[in-house]
């Protein structure tokens, strides 16, 4: 089995410590960076699953190394910083992080939803999600590519999906016209259990429906169903 791999962007050298030795316990490799120059040396000469990192860095912040991150690589992303601001925590989930925890951090809930989005991470590298029944789901017009985990407007353009909006959008497709509750969604995108006020789901419907948006002869894909959750309303077409 591939040992999971993680790199810790964090400038604080005792909070590196600190998690180095926590995942280390855990029997994963970890690498260490204190900014986004760091960061991009040691993502061009090893596979990283999971990135861990804090958002005030010196340089450039976490939010815009977050960026540039879904620009180029497919790995998972936490967010682990000091900053317990609602505003940081959307603009974090808006880019595409896949979870967002605060310090103080409880070691055990950190490990935990570490695990969980590693799991994932290499179950797809490990190429689970390629060996389904399709490759691609189609539908008014639009095209979910399950290989390049690309979503394909009407007119050709490829728009690259951070790895919560694949695995929502992919889940809306299997389960056409079914009602999804935001706990079931949220236990498909991330593995986490849903607590109050977490807005993750929310935020990651928001992100897909702009692509539809940008179409203004796109009908309503992914419906509010107001104290249930989302229902996707996309006429599949059959393979």
């Amino acid at each position: 089995m591939q040992t999971p791999q993680i790199l810790i962007v964090e400038d604080e050298q005792v909070t590196r410590n600190t998690l180095k030795s926590i995942f280390e316990a855990e029997g994963y490799n970890v690498f260490e960076a204190s900014d986004g120059d760091e960061m991009h040396q040691i993502l061009s000469n090893h596979h990283v699953h999971l990135v861990i990192m804090d958002i005030n860095l010196p340089g450039k912040n976490g939010l815009l190394l977050a960026r540039e991150l879904r620009e180029q690589g497919d790995m998972a992303l936490m967010f682990l910083t000091g900053r317990d601001n609602e505003v940081d925590k959307i603009l974090g989930l808006e880019i595409g992080a896949d979870d967002y925890i605060t310090k103080p951090f409880n070691p055990r809930e950190l490990t935990i939803r570490a695990r969980n989005l590693l799991t994932r991470a290499l179950s797809s590298v490990n190429g689970s999600e390629e060996k389904r029944n399709v490759d691609v789901y189609t539908f008014n017009g639009w095209t979910l590519d399950i290989n390049s985990r690309s979503l394909i407007n009407p007119e050709g353009e490829t728009f690259k999906l951070p790895r919560s909006e694949f695995r929502a959008l992919l889940h809306f497709c299997e389960n056409p016209g079914k009602i999804q509750t935001r706990a079931e969604l949220l236990k498909k995108m991330t593995g986490r259990d849903l607590k109050p006020h977490d807005r993750t789901v929310d935020v990651t419907i928001r992100r897909i429906r702009k692509h539809f948006e940008s179409h203004s002869d796109t009908p309503e894909i992914i419906a509010t169903i107001h104290g249930e959750g989302y229902r996707f309303c996309g006429e599949i077409e059959e393979q």
